[in-house]
Protein backbone atom coordinates (compact mmCIF):
# COMPACT_ATOMS: atom_id res chain seq x y z
CA UNK A 1 0.00 0.00 0.00
CA UNK A 2 1.41 2.94 -1.07
CA UNK A 3 2.43 5.43 1.78
CA UNK A 4 -0.14 8.46 2.75
CA UNK A 5 1.45 11.39 3.40
CA UNK A 6 -0.06 13.88 6.55
CA UNK A 7 -0.23 16.65 3.63
CA UNK A 8 -2.46 14.76 1.42
CA UNK A 9 -4.99 13.02 4.36
CA UNK A 10 -5.34 16.91 5.27
CA UNK A 11 -6.01 17.66 2.15
CA UNK A 12 -8.62 15.09 1.97
CA UNK A 13 -10.30 15.27 5.56
CA UNK A 14 -10.33 19.13 5.08
CA UNK A 15 -12.83 18.08 2.29
CA UNK A 16 -15.30 15.63 4.08
CA UNK A 17 -15.11 18.41 7.41
CA UNK A 18 -17.06 21.04 5.07
CA UNK A 19 -19.68 18.57 5.35
CA UNK A 20 -19.29 17.79 8.87
CA UNK A 21 -17.39 15.28 9.22
CA UNK A 22 -17.10 12.72 12.36
CA UNK A 23 -14.95 11.30 14.40
CA UNK A 24 -13.12 8.57 12.62
CA UNK A 25 -8.96 8.06 13.08
CA UNK A 26 -6.92 6.91 10.45
CA UNK A 27 -3.48 5.20 11.77
CA UNK A 28 -0.36 4.30 9.51
CA UNK A 29 2.15 1.61 10.62
CA UNK A 30 5.20 2.56 9.29
CA UNK A 31 7.13 -0.02 10.65
CA UNK A 32 8.22 -2.44 7.62
CA UNK A 33 11.73 -2.52 6.22
CA UNK A 34 10.19 -1.46 2.91
CA UNK A 35 6.94 1.03 1.88
CA UNK A 36 5.15 -2.13 0.67
CA UNK A 37 4.82 -3.18 4.13
CA UNK A 38 3.38 0.18 5.34
CA UNK A 39 -0.45 -0.35 6.29
CA UNK A 40 -3.02 1.82 7.54
CA UNK A 41 -6.39 1.23 9.88
CA UNK A 42 -8.87 2.93 10.77
CA UNK A 43 -10.66 3.84 14.34
CA UNK A 44 -13.88 4.20 15.51
CA UNK A 45 -15.32 4.76 19.55
CA UNK A 46 -18.06 5.11 21.72
CA UNK A 47 -21.21 5.38 19.71
CA UNK A 48 -23.21 5.13 22.94
CA UNK A 49 -26.60 3.59 21.00
CA UNK A 50 -29.80 4.35 23.02
CA UNK A 51 -32.93 2.32 22.79
CA UNK A 52 -36.00 4.56 23.68
CA UNK A 53 -39.00 2.47 22.56
CA UNK A 54 -40.07 -0.03 19.63
CA UNK A 55 -37.63 0.53 16.88
CA UNK A 56 -36.53 4.14 18.31
CA UNK A 57 -33.21 4.91 18.81
CA UNK A 58 -31.87 8.55 19.69
CA UNK A 59 -31.43 10.09 16.67
CA UNK A 60 -28.15 12.06 17.04
CA UNK A 61 -26.08 8.84 18.40
CA UNK A 62 -27.54 7.02 15.33
CA UNK A 63 -26.51 9.64 12.37
CA UNK A 64 -22.73 10.03 14.24
CA UNK A 65 -22.19 6.28 13.76
CA UNK A 66 -23.68 6.47 10.18
CA UNK A 67 -21.90 9.34 9.26
CA UNK A 68 -18.65 7.88 10.53
CA UNK A 69 -19.27 4.36 8.90
CA UNK A 70 -20.04 6.59 5.35
CA UNK A 71 -16.68 8.00 6.11
CA UNK A 72 -14.48 5.29 6.97
CA UNK A 73 -15.67 3.78 3.73
CA UNK A 74 -14.27 6.93 1.60
CA UNK A 75 -10.90 6.66 3.24
CA UNK A 76 -8.56 6.55 0.38
CA UNK A 77 -6.00 4.31 0.40
CA UNK A 78 -8.47 2.09 1.66
CA UNK A 79 -7.31 1.06 5.48
CA UNK A 80 -6.40 -2.46 6.02
CA UNK A 81 -9.13 -3.17 8.64
CA UNK A 82 -11.22 -1.05 11.09
CA UNK A 83 -11.32 -1.35 15.06
CA UNK A 84 -14.31 0.38 16.64
CA UNK A 85 -13.12 0.68 20.50
CA UNK A 86 -15.76 0.07 22.58
CA UNK A 87 -19.66 1.21 23.85
CA UNK A 88 -21.80 0.34 20.63
CA UNK A 89 -24.70 0.87 23.39
CA UNK A 90 -25.40 3.15 26.24
CA UNK A 91 -27.37 0.85 29.02
CA UNK A 92 -26.28 -2.58 27.45
CA UNK A 93 -29.28 -3.61 25.77
CA UNK A 94 -29.72 -6.26 22.81
CA UNK A 95 -31.65 -3.40 20.93
CA UNK A 96 -28.86 -1.33 21.32
CA UNK A 97 -26.19 -3.31 20.38
CA UNK A 98 -28.02 -5.04 17.73
CA UNK A 99 -28.84 -1.80 16.23
CA UNK A 100 -25.36 -0.10 16.68
CA UNK A 101 -23.96 -3.71 14.90
CA UNK A 102 -26.33 -3.21 11.87
CA UNK A 103 -24.91 0.15 10.94
CA UNK A 104 -21.34 -0.95 11.82
CA UNK A 105 -22.11 -3.60 8.92
CA UNK A 106 -22.18 -1.01 6.45
CA UNK A 107 -17.95 -0.85 7.31
CA UNK A 108 -16.08 -2.59 3.94
CA UNK A 109 -13.74 -4.75 5.32
CA UNK A 110 -12.98 -6.61 8.30
CA UNK A 111 -13.54 -5.22 11.70
CA UNK A 112 -12.53 -5.86 15.24
CA UNK A 113 -13.79 -4.94 18.03
CA UNK A 114 -13.27 -3.80 22.03
CA UNK A 115 -15.94 -4.01 24.84
CA UNK A 116 -16.98 -1.15 26.61
CA UNK A 117 -18.21 -1.10 29.97
CA UNK A 118 -21.38 -0.41 28.14
CA UNK A 119 -21.65 -2.66 26.85
CA UNK A 120 -21.33 -5.16 29.45
CA UNK A 121 -22.56 -4.50 33.21
CA UNK A 122 -26.30 -5.28 31.97
CA UNK A 123 -25.46 -8.66 31.63
CA UNK A 124 -21.83 -8.57 32.08
CA UNK A 125 -20.84 -9.13 28.21
CA UNK A 126 -23.59 -12.13 27.30
CA UNK A 127 -25.02 -10.43 24.21
CA UNK A 128 -22.00 -8.59 22.82
CA UNK A 129 -19.94 -12.14 22.69
CA UNK A 130 -23.04 -13.76 21.74
CA UNK A 131 -22.53 -11.41 18.40
CA UNK A 132 -18.87 -10.88 18.58
CA UNK A 133 -16.88 -13.40 19.91
CA UNK A 134 -14.11 -13.60 22.37
CA UNK A 135 -13.49 -10.07 24.86
CA UNK A 136 -9.63 -10.55 24.40
CA UNK A 137 -7.65 -11.54 21.52
CA UNK A 138 -4.50 -10.97 19.39
CA UNK A 139 -3.45 -11.18 15.80
CA UNK A 140 -0.19 -10.24 13.71
CA UNK A 141 -1.15 -8.36 10.36
CA UNK A 142 2.55 -7.26 8.03
CA UNK A 143 5.04 -7.19 11.19
CA UNK A 144 3.18 -5.46 13.87
CA UNK A 145 1.38 -7.99 17.14
CA UNK A 146 -2.08 -6.68 18.11
CA UNK A 147 -3.95 -6.90 21.24
CA UNK A 148 -7.10 -6.56 22.46
CA UNK A 149 -7.76 -6.65 25.80
CA UNK A 150 -11.35 -5.83 28.21
CA UNK A 151 -10.51 -3.48 30.43
CA UNK A 152 -13.44 -2.65 32.05
CA UNK A 153 -13.57 -5.89 34.45
CA UNK A 154 -13.54 -5.15 37.98
CA UNK A 155 -14.22 -6.84 41.02
CA UNK A 156 -16.22 -10.07 41.35
CA UNK A 157 -18.38 -9.36 44.77
CA UNK A 158 -19.61 -5.66 43.09
CA UNK A 159 -20.46 -7.46 39.80
CA UNK A 160 -22.31 -10.47 41.41
CA UNK A 161 -23.24 -9.68 44.84
CA UNK A 162 -23.89 -5.85 45.73
CA UNK A 163 -26.79 -5.10 42.93
CA UNK A 164 -30.39 -6.31 43.03
CA UNK A 165 -30.74 -6.40 39.17
CA UNK A 166 -28.54 -6.18 36.07
CA UNK A 167 -30.37 -3.22 35.07
CA UNK A 168 -29.29 -1.49 38.28
CA UNK A 169 -25.64 -2.71 37.55
CA UNK A 170 -25.33 -1.00 34.40
CA UNK A 171 -26.97 2.09 35.43
CA UNK A 172 -24.53 2.42 38.30
CA UNK A 173 -21.40 2.03 36.19
CA UNK A 174 -22.95 4.12 33.34
CA UNK A 175 -22.40 7.19 35.84
CA UNK A 176 -19.35 9.56 34.78
CA UNK A 177 -19.11 10.49 38.73
CA UNK A 178 -20.71 7.53 40.98
CA UNK A 179 -18.91 7.20 44.44
CA UNK A 180 -21.10 3.58 43.97
CA UNK A 181 -18.68 2.59 41.07
CA UNK A 182 -15.94 0.35 41.17
CA UNK A 183 -12.52 0.48 39.51
CA UNK A 184 -12.14 -1.02 35.81
CA UNK A 185 -9.77 -3.19 35.96
CA UNK A 186 -7.89 -5.78 32.81
CA UNK A 187 -7.32 -8.86 35.88
CA UNK A 188 -5.65 -11.95 36.68
CA UNK A 189 -6.45 -14.06 34.02
CA UNK A 190 -6.14 -11.73 31.12
CA UNK A 191 -2.85 -10.55 32.80
CA UNK A 192 -1.54 -14.04 32.51
CA UNK A 193 -3.01 -14.75 29.19
CA UNK A 194 -1.40 -11.16 27.87
CA UNK A 195 2.37 -12.40 29.59
CA UNK A 196 2.44 -15.84 27.87
CA UNK A 197 0.67 -13.88 24.31
CA UNK A 198 3.99 -11.68 24.53
CA UNK A 199 6.35 -14.35 25.50
CA UNK A 200 6.01 -15.23 21.91
CA UNK A 201 6.68 -12.11 20.40
CA UNK A 202 10.11 -10.70 19.56
CA UNK A 203 11.14 -7.83 21.34
CA UNK A 204 11.67 -5.80 18.53
CA UNK A 205 8.57 -6.62 17.08
CA UNK A 206 5.96 -3.29 17.04
CA UNK A 207 3.00 -3.78 19.82
CA UNK A 208 -0.55 -1.58 19.33
CA UNK A 209 -2.38 -2.76 21.93
CA UNK A 210 -6.46 -1.75 22.02
CA UNK A 211 -8.00 -1.67 25.74
CA UNK A 212 -11.45 0.78 26.16
CA UNK A 213 -10.15 2.46 29.49
CA UNK A 214 -6.79 3.86 29.57
CA UNK A 215 -3.96 1.69 30.59
CA UNK A 216 -2.93 4.50 32.91
CA UNK A 217 -4.31 6.33 35.82
CA UNK A 218 -6.12 9.59 34.92
CA UNK A 219 -8.76 10.78 36.97
CA UNK A 220 -10.26 7.98 38.80
CA UNK A 221 -13.54 10.38 40.12
CA UNK A 222 -14.72 9.46 36.44
CA UNK A 223 -12.78 5.97 36.26
CA UNK A 224 -10.88 7.24 33.71
CA UNK A 225 -8.90 4.99 35.29
CA UNK A 226 -7.45 1.37 34.84
CA UNK A 227 -6.54 0.00 38.52
CA UNK A 228 -4.04 -2.53 37.36
CA UNK A 229 -2.38 -0.24 34.67
CA UNK A 230 1.04 -0.50 36.24
CA UNK A 231 1.04 -3.99 35.99
CA UNK A 232 -0.29 -4.22 32.50
CA UNK A 233 2.57 -1.65 31.47
CA UNK A 234 5.34 -3.88 33.11
CA UNK A 235 4.12 -6.91 30.84
CA UNK A 236 4.62 -4.58 27.43
CA UNK A 237 8.03 -2.93 29.04
CA UNK A 238 10.44 -5.09 27.29
CA UNK A 239 9.09 -4.08 24.19
CA UNK A 240 10.98 -1.75 22.12
CA UNK A 241 7.97 0.50 21.39
CA UNK A 242 4.63 0.25 22.15
CA UNK A 243 1.31 1.81 21.65
CA UNK A 244 -2.14 1.96 23.56
CA UNK A 245 -4.83 3.10 21.86
CA UNK A 246 -8.18 3.56 23.97
CA UNK A 247 -11.62 5.30 23.48
CA UNK A 248 -13.81 5.88 27.11
CA UNK A 249 -12.54 9.15 27.54
CA UNK A 250 -13.89 11.22 24.93
CA UNK A 251 -11.75 13.33 24.35
CA UNK A 252 -7.83 14.04 23.22
CA UNK A 253 -5.42 12.61 25.15
CA UNK A 254 -1.58 11.61 24.87
CA UNK A 255 0.73 10.47 27.06
CA UNK A 256 4.72 8.92 27.08
CA UNK A 257 5.52 6.35 29.59
CA UNK A 258 8.71 4.69 29.34
CA UNK A 259 8.49 3.08 26.31
CA UNK A 260 4.26 3.30 26.19
CA UNK A 261 2.84 5.63 24.01
CA UNK A 262 -1.16 6.68 24.94
CA UNK A 263 -3.43 7.84 22.43
CA UNK A 264 -6.98 8.43 23.49
CA UNK A 265 -9.78 8.29 20.12
CA UNK A 266 -12.95 11.14 20.23
CA UNK A 267 -16.05 9.75 20.42
CA UNK A 268 -19.18 9.57 17.60
CA UNK A 269 -21.56 10.66 20.38
CA UNK A 270 -20.37 13.28 22.39
CA UNK A 271 -17.57 15.04 23.87
CA UNK A 272 -16.54 14.65 28.03
CA UNK A 273 -15.44 17.85 29.74
CA UNK A 274 -11.46 17.42 31.11
CA UNK A 275 -11.40 16.52 34.73
CA UNK A 276 -9.48 19.92 35.90
CA UNK A 277 -12.95 21.64 35.00
CA UNK A 278 -14.54 19.56 37.54
CA UNK A 279 -15.28 21.90 40.86
CA UNK A 280 -16.95 19.69 43.25
CA UNK A 281 -13.36 17.86 44.22
CA UNK A 282 -9.89 17.75 43.45
CA UNK A 283 -8.31 16.31 40.10
CA UNK A 284 -5.57 14.60 39.64
CA UNK A 285 -5.14 14.44 36.33
CA UNK A 286 -1.48 14.00 35.13
CA UNK A 287 -0.13 17.15 33.65
CA UNK A 288 1.70 15.72 30.71
CA UNK A 289 -1.70 15.41 28.89
CA UNK A 290 -2.40 18.15 27.27
CA UNK A 291 -6.01 19.07 26.99
CA UNK A 292 -8.33 20.56 24.05
CA UNK A 293 -8.36 24.40 24.08
CA UNK A 294 -12.57 24.18 23.69
CA UNK A 295 -14.36 26.84 24.72
CA UNK A 296 -17.65 25.26 24.84
CA UNK A 297 -17.19 21.09 25.83
CA UNK A 298 -21.06 20.72 25.87
CA UNK A 299 -21.18 21.74 21.90
CA UNK A 300 -23.19 18.88 20.06
CA UNK A 301 -20.02 18.52 17.70
CA UNK A 302 -17.13 20.17 19.55
CA UNK A 303 -14.16 17.60 20.32
CA UNK A 304 -14.68 15.67 17.50
CA UNK A 305 -12.97 15.60 14.06
CA UNK A 306 -10.43 13.81 12.06
CA UNK A 307 -6.80 11.80 13.53
CA UNK A 308 -4.52 10.96 11.41
CA UNK A 309 -1.21 8.96 13.56
CA UNK A 310 1.99 8.32 11.85
CA UNK A 311 3.84 5.72 13.32
CA UNK A 312 7.04 6.06 11.35
CA UNK A 313 9.42 3.94 13.35
CA UNK A 314 6.91 3.70 16.50
CA UNK A 315 6.77 6.92 17.45
CA UNK A 316 3.45 8.96 17.17
CA UNK A 317 2.66 12.24 15.56
CA UNK A 318 -0.76 13.12 15.21
CA UNK A 319 -2.61 15.66 13.29
CA UNK A 320 -6.06 16.99 14.20
CA UNK A 321 -8.09 18.30 11.92
CA UNK A 322 -11.22 19.43 14.22
CA UNK A 323 -14.71 20.92 12.91
CA UNK A 324 -15.08 23.76 15.55
CA UNK A 325 -11.85 23.75 17.29
CA UNK A 326 -7.89 24.85 15.38
CA UNK A 327 -6.36 22.20 13.71
CA UNK A 328 -3.35 21.35 15.63
CA UNK A 329 -0.12 18.69 15.42
CA UNK A 330 1.48 16.45 18.53
CA UNK A 331 4.90 15.28 17.39
CA UNK A 332 7.10 12.69 19.57
CA UNK A 333 10.27 14.76 20.63
CA UNK A 334 13.19 12.37 20.56
CA UNK A 335 14.96 14.40 22.59
CA UNK A 336 12.19 15.05 25.77
CA UNK A 337 11.01 11.17 24.70
CA UNK A 338 7.69 11.90 24.80
CA UNK A 339 5.13 13.59 22.64
CA UNK A 340 4.84 17.54 22.79
CA UNK A 341 1.86 19.42 21.42
CA UNK A 342 3.12 22.17 18.83
CA UNK A 343 0.75 24.25 19.21
CA UNK A 344 -0.49 24.25 22.83
CA UNK A 345 2.65 22.86 24.52
CA UNK A 346 5.58 25.59 23.94
CA UNK A 347 9.43 23.79 24.18
CA UNK A 348 10.14 25.93 27.50
CA UNK A 349 7.29 25.30 29.00
CA UNK A 350 6.97 21.38 29.03
CA UNK A 351 6.07 19.09 31.68
CA UNK A 352 7.49 16.61 33.34
CA UNK A 353 5.95 12.75 32.80
CA UNK A 354 3.68 11.82 34.56
CA UNK A 355 4.54 9.81 37.88
CA UNK A 356 2.46 6.88 39.34
CA UNK A 357 0.84 7.44 42.36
Amino acid sequence: MSKLDRRGFLRRSTALLAAGSLPVSLVEMAFGKSSSQNFTFAYISDSHITHLKGREFVRNWDRGLIRAVAEANLLDPRPDFVFYGGDIAQLGKPEEIDHGLDILGGLRGKVHYVMGEHDYYLDLGEHWRKRLGPEHYSFDHKGVHFVVLNSILTFDDWMYDKWPSGEERMHQMARLDNPQGSPFMVGDEQRAWLKKDLAKVGRQTPVVVFSHSPLQKIYKGWNFWTDDAEQVQALLKPFDKVTVLYGHVHQIQYNQIGNISFHAAMATAWPWPYPQSYRQQASYLPKLTVPMNRADPFFERDATGWQFIDLHSGNAEVAYVLPNNSNRVVRFDPGAGKPVDTQYQPADKRIPPQKHY
